[in-house]
């Protein structure tokens, strides 16, 4: 049977057509897979209990997240430049020992500004070693999580500094219409870094570091700079989340925050940040946050103990870098 060269054309074109559309669909896919679990974890956790979706349930779980979701909108910021900050935990323990410890000889203020400052110290001095002395971000942040870590103990003598004040107690446990104000405060923080990743010069230079940093240094702009910006950055927010624990617990602990640097680092590649830099958003990075959360919340609801939620959680860390690394592929 003898076949015409525009009847091939046409099975080339049926072909090319079939391809591009599971192409699409499976980048598509690939693009709203964190979407897609949020959402089916919503839809188990409402079909295992009834008291998911009741406002204490939902007002306790978002104020959980809170200081989550504040220090990983830090480590985004690091991760799209190709770097990592694995001091973060500590940092927010040092801060929030040091705001209780400032908070019993001085005024609110002055105790707010000084840890802001402390806490943005840790990540200038973090983002120094990095960027200007070109040390390995692992190397240097590792150090600074024992250091950040060690200050907190010896500052607070290895026991919580209780906090007499009002104010802090109801921004830590108060809402406002029936909104925490630990996650008013979450939401403010991602709505700035949503901005400067998507409509500033900052967050463009940032990414595009991450993606290429030999051709942004050669093109003059000064990548140290915002290497070391990042890091700052990044330890200027964890004083936001030590600050909400001493709120939410009335005391200054050198124990809150361990682990809290897997926890960031897990919701920035769950939401797609790729860990070699250049790619990553505010918003998934969210969503990221949300789907640790609604993870150790169904188990808490079906009275699971919390250990398996860390083993649970590095399966998930694998299968968000394997699906990246699909993706590059493709």
């Amino acid at each position: 049977m003898n076949h015409s060269a525009g009847d091939d054309l046409k099975l080339q074109g049926g072909l090319r057509g079939k391809f591009t559309g599971q192409e699409r669909a499976s980048e598509l896919f690939k693009k709203y897979i964190a979407l897609v679990v949020l959402l089916l974890l919503i839809i188990i956790s409402s079909t295992i209990s009834d008291a998911f979706f009741t406002q204490k349930n939902l007002s306790n779980l978002l104020r959980q997240l809170s200081g989550t979701t504040i220090v990983s909108m830090g480590m985004l910021l690091v991760i799209l430049t190709g770097g990592i900050d694995l001091s973060v935990g500590s940092v927010v323990a040092l801060s929030g020992v040091l705001f209780a410890y400032f908070a019993t000889f001085t005024s609110l203020p002055v105790a707010l500004l000084l840890t802001f400052f402390f806490a943005a110290l840790c990540g200038m001095i973090s983002g120094y070693f990095s960027a200007f002395q070109n040390m390995a971000p692992f190397v240097v942040t590792l150090a600074m999580m024992s250091a950040a870590r060690g200050i907190a103990y010896i500052v607070s003598r290895g026991t919580p500094i209780p906090i007499q004040s009002r104010a802090v107690s109801i921004f830590g446990q108060g809402s406002l219409y029936s909104i925490p104000f630990p996650v008013i405060t979450a939401l403010l923080v991602f709505v700035v870094i949503a901005f400067l990743l998507r409509y500033t010069s900052f967050g463009r230079f940032v990414q595009a570091i991450g993606s290429n940093e030999t051709a942004v240094r050669l093109s003059g702009i000064r990548v140290n700079y915002y290497k070391w910006m990042v890091y700052t950055i990044s330890g200027f927010l964890c004083a936001f989340a030590g600050i909400i624990s001493d709120g939410r617990t009335g005391v200054g602990s050198p124990t809150i925050g361990s682990g809290m640097e897997m926890d960031a680092i897990a919701a920035c590649v769950i939401g797609g940040a790729s860990l070699s830099g250049g790619r990553g958003t505010a918003i998934n990075t969210l969503v990221g946050v949300l789907i640790l959360g609604l993870i150790g919340n169904i188990m808490n609801l079906m009275n699971v103990a919390g250990y398996p939620q860390q083993v649970i959680k590095g399966i998930i860390i694998i299968v968000a870098v394997l699906l990246q690394g699909s993706r590059k592929k493709n």
